[in-house]
């Protein structure tokens, strides 16, 4: 399954209906919970999914789009009973306004794509389809973003394609915040702080934003300016990610990281900078471009990688403000990520032939300037 995500282009008029369409979607999926809710008071239970796919006829919506909000409803429900069972940490579904609710669903007909995109009942809508589709489109959802934007995503499923084994070498990367990845040959991938280089301008229009009288048109233009401030914040990290993690998997047949617990690291006071370095969606990313490159993605067991030694296994302690790692077992001198890169490829390798775990140590500066040119 992939997924394909373009931009879309409705006139004034289908704009207005989408809109209203989404809605019709946040009314119907509100009296879905509400209903839920009452009936799991009155009787101690939930409605099952055929219940509440009756419940949704007549709402105005196309019929898969409103059988889809039932289903999503029942997932919601069944998940957060799952994980409180658990004994996890699981929130409750919520109403929602009118901005959270961002999308429409077509899980499997009321759509067509030829030279426009055609949904009912919106009729043809303008597309930019800036590359091909070849496999058999299963999916569309209709998006709108907060600046307004609107955006087709179409998942897609097709057969299975040998992919041409990569025959490049292997390699470790450690992921941080000074460097956004520091690898195992002493490549090193600088970490462009996304949020830091715009963090300004967005303090200036959400000041802006707080300015403005709740329910006027100025501040619905202030709020306008903030999302687009947000929007260029991801795209330009999204890019990031998307180019870099393209370069790795080309240029390596085997990559390894570690198997972090972003969301509990993300506690511990850093949460704004992992957020912004992304490190979820750079492994995310990792994994499935592999699979088409031919290359292979392996994670490992992330405790004491800075603390080992590398090339004799001496544990020490390594506090953060420590940047070079003094093994006084074996002598070696090295900055600490490149030693935890390099411990990281050892676990990965453990058993193979040929791996190059240890590197020769040397930097390649140009491999921060590919990760953007690429």
């Amino acid at each position: 399954m992939r997924a394909y995500r373009f931009r879309i282009y409705p006139t004034k008029k289908q704009n207005t209906e989408m809109r209203r369409h989404l809605w019709l979607a946040k009314e119907l999926w509100n009296d879905l919970l509400e209903c839920s809710k009452q009936m799991y008071q009155d009787f101690g239970k939930f409605p099952t999914r055929n219940a509440l796919q009756l419940m949704v006829k007549n709402s105005g919506l196309y019929s898969q789009t409103q059988q889809e909000i039932a289903h999503r409803l029942d997932e919601a429900t069944k998940r957060f009973l799952r994980l409180k069972k658990q004994g996890k940490r699981a929130g409750f579904p919520r109403f929602k306004s009118y901005e959270r609710m961002k999308s429409l669903h077509y899980p499997q007909s009321g759509f067509s794509l030829d030279q426009k995109l055609s949904v009912t009942p919106f009729g043809q809508i303008k597309i930019v389809q800036h590359r091909a589709i070849e496999d058999d489109i299963k999916t569309l959802t209709l998006k709108r973003e907060s600046t307004g934007k609107w955006f087709a995503i179409f998942t897609v499923e097709g057969a299975h394609k040998e992919p041409v084994m990569n025959t490049g070498p292997e390699v470790g990367v450690d992921v941080g915040l000074k460097c956004f990845a520091r690898l195992s040959d002493g490549g090193a991938i600088s970490n462009p702080r996304h949020y830091h280089n715009y963090e300004k301008k967005l303090a200036d229009v959400q000041r802006r934003l707080s300015e403005k009288k709740k329910g006027s048109n100025n501040r619905r233009k202030a709020k306008l300016a903030v999302a687009r401030v947000h929007e260029k914040i991801q795209n330009t990290r999204t890019d990031f990610l998307h180019r870099t993690s393209t370069m790795l998997v080309n240029r390596y047949s085997l990559i390894a990281l570690e198997k972090l617990d972003v969301q509990d690291m993300m506690g511990d006071g850093l949460g704004k900078y992992i957020g912004d370095a992304g490190w979820t969606r750079f492994m995310n990313m990792l994994s499935y471009k592999a699979a088409s490159a031919g290359s292979e993605v392996v994670f490992v067991d992330p405790a004491d990688t800075t603390k080992t030694c590398n090339r004799c296994g001496h544990v020490q302690e390594m506090p953060l403000d420590i940047r070079t790692y003094n093994c006084p077992s074996c002598g070696i001198v090295e900055d600490r990520d490149l030693n935890a890169a390099k411990n990281i490829l050892m676990r990965a390798t453990v058993g193979r032939t040929g791996s190059n775990a240890s590197g020769d140590g040397t930097i390649v500066p140009s491999l921060s300037e590919e990760a953007h040119t690429l």
